[in-house]
């Protein structure tokens, strides 16, 4: 007999920024904070800084592995703080070198706006 026990499965805690687009029209304050986080991705090297922070494995990334995205060192700085005002990723400095993690609730949150309306 086994002294294993099973734990229940717990939600991502997600707090969505707004409500699939299907589901109402966005409000006016839904609309500025929505905005800010695409307009923040509508970058490339933004897009590229994003995507390589969301894909690094452990699911977090120092700034010395993704800096390679064909611009300078202050530029990537700039583009990774704007990334943060937007909300999209969060940050831990560990000695001499920055950690960044794209919360997994702002990307369940940004899928779930942009989910389709259900059919049924």
């Amino acid at each position: 007999m086994s002294n294993a026990k099973v734990l229940p499965l717990l939600e991502p805690d997600v707090e969505p920024c707004c409500p699939p687009l299907t589901e109402r029209p966005l409000t006016a304050e839904e609309a500025i904070r929505t905005a800010a986080m695409f307009k923040a991705l509508g970058d490339p090297v933004r897009l590229r800084l994003f995507s390589a922070v969301a894909s690094h494995a452990g699911g977090e990334a120092c700034v010395c592995d993704i800096s390679d995205v064909g611009v300078s060192q202050p530029t990537v700085s700039h583009h990774l703080k704007r990334l943060k005002e937007a909300g999209l990723l969060s940050s831990e400095r560990r000695g001499t070198w920055v950690y960044y993690r794209v919360e997994s609730s702002v990307l369940a949150a940004m899928m779930a706006m942009l989910a389709p309306a259900s059919i049924g």
